[in-house]
C-alpha cells in the first residue's frame, strides 16, 4: 500500500474544504427557509427622496398635536390631529423579518381616526409609518409596534 505524501494530503484537504463551502452556498441559496431579501426593492430611488422624508418628519415633529396610536386586541387605532383637514396618504406596516408580511393601506378617516383590524397583521414586530399630507404640507410619523394575539 502506498503512503500519501504531504502534497496530496494538502490537495485533498483543500478539495474537501471547497466542497464543504459549496454545499452550504447551494443549500442557503435554494432553501426557502433561508429567504433573504433586500430591505427595500428600490434602494437608490428611495435614497434620492431622503431629504423629502427628513422634511416630512420635521413637519410632523413640529405639530402641537401629533398622531396618536393605540394598539389593543381588536386592532390599531390611529388618531390624527383635529386641526388638520383633508388628510390623504398611506399607512405602512413594515415587517423587518419578511417583506411578505408588509401591509400598505390608504388613509380613510372617520372622525379624524383610522382603525386597522388586528386580523390584518400577523403577531410580531412592525414599524408603523404614516405618510400623509394636509394643506399642501407633507408629514411622516413613524413608530415601532409589537403586535400580540
Amino acid at each position: 500500500m502506498k503512503k500519501i505524501n504531504w502534497g496530496t494530503g494538502i490537495l485533498i484537504a483543500i478539495v474537501c474544504f471547497i466542497s464543504f463551502i459549496m454545499f452550504f452556498i447551494v443549500r442557503m441559496s435554494t432553501d426557502k427557509k433561508f429567504d433573504h431579501d433586500l430591505v427595500t426593492e428600490e434602494y437608490y430611488k428611495q435614497e434620492l427622496a431622503f431629504q423629502d422624508e427628513i422634511n416630512a418628519k420635521q413637519n410632523s415633529a413640529n405639530l402641537v398635536n401629533n398622531i396618536h396610536v393605540n394598539v389593543d386586541e381588536q386592532g390599531i387605532k390611529i388618531v390624527f390631529p383635529a386641526e388638520k383637514k383633508n388628510i390623504e396618504g398611506t399607512v405602512n406596516f413594515y415587517r423587518p423579518s419578511s417583506k411578505k408580511l408588509d401591509v400598505e393601506i390608504p388613509i380613510t378617516l372617520e372622525n379624524q381616526q383610522m382603525f386597522v383590524a388586528a386580523k390584518t397583521l400577523v403577531e410580531g414586530k412592525y414599524i408603523l409609518s404614516v405618510n400623509w399630507t394636509s394643506g399642501g404640507e407633507s408629514y411622516l410619523y413613524t413608530e415601532d409596534l409589537q403586535i400580540r394575539p
